[in-house]
């Protein structure tokens, strides 16, 4: 019966205490007031028998009744109906620039670098439901993928496209992969703009110096986050094509990264650098970008308040109004 319902002022529920006090009361002047005739034979009284004086307690029941829901309606119930409205004051926009070289097929993540990647990449970007995000691809040369859009199917259906290809040309080029990012953001109207860089080498191509890039990120106000990935000292890589069947050979080699160039690009854009030696390295470190990189959202929220004390009034008025015809019409000859 009350669910959903809120009372504005709980105190005048103490006043329901009267009702106990008041039905003490009743008792005890009823017994005080009723008359009692002793004789010993009712042989010369005409004695007819009635119902009524039996229900003469309705009345005091009516108006007890009445008096509990005035007390109610004092406390004020009402409904509340409560409607939210969210609205994005701070859009964020993010460009991930993935490494696509041989070296990102090593299985020191599993089942490789490139789809631990990808996994972990893909929940990112479901948890950023009110962002847009591009994507960048580079090894030795860098291309867009996907431009910048809030459309997140595209964006996961291009992650999930993602793949070694001998098309590009080979190699680390990360002054390329950067400025490929910084060109798609260049032109954002977002409050905030964030590249997210990983790579598992050093840059050996391209022919733009990585810290030329940095500095185009920083005249147009691009934070980059850096990941290197890999762990520490060796790792089964891609060493060879069999000629035979096309598919890499594998061979234990050294794990290197250029830390110190990551650091460098992190620090000068206000980012941050992450070094993932496994997988649960490099979910943690997306999840410490997706805490660092909040998008503000607005809620408004709309009260519709619905009173319930009228009904309660007009019933408990009713009460009084059927106590007051009974008291003085059926029940007049036994009050």
């Amino acid at each position: 019966m009350f669910e959903g319902i809120e009372f504005l002022n709980k105190e005048f529920f103490w006043l329901l205490l009267v009702l106990p006090l008041a039905i003490l009361w009743y008792v005890f002047k009823h017994n005080k007031q009723t008359a009692e005739l002793k004789i010993s034979s009712i042989k010369g009284f005409k004695v007819t028998n009635s119902v009524l004086p039996k229900f003469k307690h309705v009345l005091f029941a009516l108006r007890l009744l009445a008096l509990g829901l005035l007390i109610m309606a004092l406390a004020r119930p009402r409904t509340v109906d409560v409607s939210t409205k969210t609205k994005t004051t701070r859009g964020i926009d993010i460009v991930m620039a993935i490494d696509v070289s041989a070296s990102m097929l090593a299985k020191d993540l599993r089942p490789n670098r490139l789809e631990a990647l990808k996994n972990v990449a893909a929940e990112f970007i479901k948890g950023r439901p009110n962002d847009r995000i591009g994507l960048v691809e580079y090894a030795g040369e860098s291309y867009t993928k996907t431009p910048i859009t809030s459309d997140k199917s595209i964006v996961l259906r291009s992650l999930k496209e993602i793949r070694y290809n001998t098309v590009i040309e080979g190699g680390t080029a990360i002054g390329m992969g950067l400025a490929t990012s910084v060109n798609r953001l260049k032109d954002s109207k977002a409050k905030s703009k964030v590249i997210i860089l990983l790579t598992d080498g050093v840059n050996n191509s391209g022919f733009i110096d990585p810290k030329i890039a940095s500095e185009l990120a920083v005249e147009y106000g691009i934070k980059v986050y850096t990941i290197g990935l890999g762990t520490n000292g060796m790792a089964l890589s891609p060493v060879a094509i069999d000629p035979r069947t096309g598919d890499f050979q594998y061979g234990r080699i050294q794990v290197e990264i250029d830390e110190v160039l990551l650091k460098e690009i992190a620090e000068v854009t206000g980012g941050e650098y992450f070094r993932a030696t496994n997988n649960k390295k490099l979910e943690d470190i997306y999840e410490e970008i997706n805490k660092l990189e909040k998008t503000e959202i607005e809620e408004f929220k709309y009260y519709n308040y619905d009173e319930k004390y009228r009904p309660l009034v007009i019933l408990a008025g009713l009460m009084l109004l059927l106590e007051f015809l009974l008291r003085n019409t059926i029940f007049r000859s036994f009050v």
